[in-house]
């Protein structure tokens, strides 16, 4: 399997805006800078459909010192979120995930990762249908070498149980832009809301 670029802009990107969204970068759960990364931490940012769910999978892990939601691999500078769900934008919903490498593994992001979702979809996650539900991994150059890796061992897996080609789109990070407030840490902040996660059912080995 090779890295992916499945979404191209087809229309006129919109134009967005100098100006950042309002942030408090306190992590409503873990009470840290959703901004800062610690001396020795690394940074990884995942699209896996709607970034509700996914962030809430990812701030419980070990080892993550904080989540954040917002939008990467798109043109539009500090999209919102009803210019990004526009298509016109090129963004994925992704999450922001700060971690120490010492506590837990790249390798282990990952899997939780391909398995916390179905990378086969293409533009859609189940019911949520649009380019910014893509699956996705940006970062490092060697953040996406491991990321390849492994998704060819995942590949084999799928396959195996029926499962078409892996779509995930795997480039370097460009610029990530933080979602508005109401939607960082959204599913602490309303329990009952909708998570769209589904995965597979396939273990990925690591």
């Amino acid at each position: 399997m090779t890295a992916m670029n499945l979404y191209e802009l087809t229309r006129t990107p919109l134009p967005g805006r100098a100006e950042a969204m309002p942030l408090d970068s306190t992590h409503a759960v873990l009470g840290t800078d959703m901004t800062v990364v610690p001396q020795g931490f690394e940074t990884l940012w995942l699209g896996l459909g709607c970034f509700w769910g996914a962030e809430r999978l990812f701030w419980k892990l070990p080892g993550v010192y904080s989540t954040a939601v917002g939008y990467a691999g798109g043109i539009t500078p500090n999209p919102t979120y009803e210019e990004v769900c526009s298509g016109q934008t090129g963004h994925a919903e992704v999450v922001q995930i700060v971690y120490n490498p010492e506590e837990i593994t790249l390798a282990e992001l990952l899997a939780e990762f391909w398995q916390a979702h179905d990378p086969t979809q293409g533009l859609r996650q189940g019911n949520d249908i649009g380019a910014q539900y893509r699956s996705a991994v940006y970062g490092s150059e060697a953040q996406l070498a491991e990321a390849t890796k492994l998704a060819q061992v995942y590949q084999q897996q799928l396959k195996a149980d029926g499962y078409c080609v892996i779509t995930t789109e795997v480039k370097p990070m460009g610029v990530f832009y933080y979602a508005e407030q109401y939607h960082q840490q959204y599913l602490h902040k309303n329990p009952t809301g909708y998570c769209g996660l589904k995965g597979t059912g396939v273990v990925c080995p690591i």
